[in-house]
């Protein structure tokens, strides 16, 4: 008779880090909801509003490797909560600020302080969940951005209606020093340090991820420069890139193109912004469930960045009425959320525990380059040409290059299966 595992991990932790990068989500991206309805106490060019938008990103590099170490080696749940803590303050700086290069300033700190969470926590996933539940865990945990987007850009709208920009800025940076203490007595680093865990969960986890780890092949257990040299890692940093250049150009300037089409107050703008973002977090789900059900890492990532760049080519180059305008960016939207789960199963699924995190971290750091190069792009292409549709293009062009780098470098195998294909994985120079 099979012996039916304990499930608690998906209650315990997964809940908890959703709320939290929600929050750290919605202090990134309110200031595309928050932007447009800045007054001429505080003028700003489209450029500006751009950098405004980007320069997060910026500091969202220098602190990746090192929290990602952090966490590998001392704990993740103590870097996440240091780092939630000082990520608030830096989200009420951006609403005290009273200058153009204050805000940059503010925005390039909270880029820092939020910069290492995200691979801090993909460790922390990655101690709690085998590599055939890890797209679902991912996928379920960065849920909290097409949730943040639903929940927060109709309540952005709303404060706007209600309060001025400042406010709405130092308000919203509050919560995570509340939830930071939520995190503290919750979360723990591994099953071993958790008190909720049953045995038998805690042996099942033990056995199971060190079992994957002893089967890894030898090059996913090389050291840290043999590892950041090598294809595989490379061909992550490509694709995330080119990917998050699109994504970030689109989901950034969203509510703009709303009321753009609509007119209609801050409260209608969130509450019609947050539509699309209920489609992607469906497709998001349901994407991971099928990556983790058949292991085709590939195909889970490219199709829908396919859709995507359909949607955005299909919505600024042709006049459609403001329905089916609003029905692309839905679809775009799905597209560029789908690859999130089956994308972060793979570093783990081919390089061992010892490097993953230093892989992590470099991954998304020079991938969210296009974090600033997205939403600066727009902003400038905006600027000179005087509409946002050349913008858009070329995002889709961006999102063509990670589809195509993803298609052609990875493999469409089982989980038994190597991720990425032999000769990037046979790279040890």
């Amino acid at each position: 008779m099979t012996t039916v595992i304990p499930r608690k991990r998906w209650a315990y932790v997964i809940p908890v880090a959703v709320v939290m990068y929600m929050l750290a989500y919605l202090d990134r991206t309110n200031v595309a909801v928050i932007l447009p309805y800045i007054g001429s106490d505080f003028p700003l060019s489209a450029s500006a509003k751009g950098l405004a938008s980007g320069i997060f990103f910026l500091g969202y590099l220098v602190l990746q490797i090192p929290a990602a170490v952090l966490a590998a080696k001392w704990s993740a749940r103590k870097t996440v909560v240091l780092l939630m803590i000082l990520w608030a303050l830096a989200a009420v700086l951006c609403g005290l600020v009273r200058t153009e290069t204050q805000l940059h300033l503010a925005r390039l700190l909270l880029g820092l302080f939020e910069g290492g969470v995200w691979p801090a926590v993909l460790i922390l996933l990655a101690s709690w969940f085998p590599q055939a539940e890890r797209a679902r865990a991912n996928a379920l945990w960065m849920s909290c951005l097409p949730i943040s987007a639903i929940l927060m850009s109709p309540l952005s709208g709303f404060m706007l209606d209600h309060m001025s920009w400042r406010w709405v800025f130092v308000l919203q940076g509050l919560p995570p020093l509340l939830w930071a203490i939520v995190w503290w007595f919750t979360v723990a680093d591994r099953p071993s340090q958790a008190r909720w865990i049953s045995r038998e969960e805690r042996d099942h986890l033990e056995t199971t991820l060190a079992a994957e780890e002893a089967a890894k092949p030898s090059v996913a257990k090389q050291g840290y420069r043999q590892a950041l040299r090598n294809r595989s890692v490379l061909l992550l940093i490509g694709v995330y890139f080119f990917w998050i250049t699109g994504f970030y150009g689109f989901s950034l300037w969203l509510p703009s193109v709303v009321k753009t089409m609509t007119g209609g107050s801050a409260t209608a703008v969130g509450f019609l912004s947050a539509i699309p973002y209920v489609l992607a977090l469906v497709a998001m789900l349901g994407c991971a469930l099928w990556s983790d059900r058949t292991g085709n890492r590939r195909l889970a990532i490219t199709v829908p960045l396919l859709v995507a760049i359909a949607g955005l080519l299909l919505g600024n180059l042709a006049h459609w009425p403001p329905v089916v305008q609003f029905v692309l960016l839905c679809v775009v939207a799905a597209g560029v959320y789908m690859p999130y789960g089956p994308f972060w199963a793979v570093p783990s699924q081919v390089l061992g525990i010892e490097v993953v995190a230093v892989a992590m971290g470099v991954i998304n750091a020079l991938g969210n380059l296009g974090g600033f190069a997205g939403p600066y792009l727009v902003g400038w292409l905006t600027d000179v040409t005087g509409a946002a549709t050349t913008g858009f293009v070329v995002l889709a062009a961006f999102l063509a290059v990670a589809a195509a780098l993803a298609y052609f470098g990875l493999r469409p195998g089982s989980r038994a299966e190597e991720v990425i294909d032999v000769p990037a994985a046979a790279d040890h120079s």
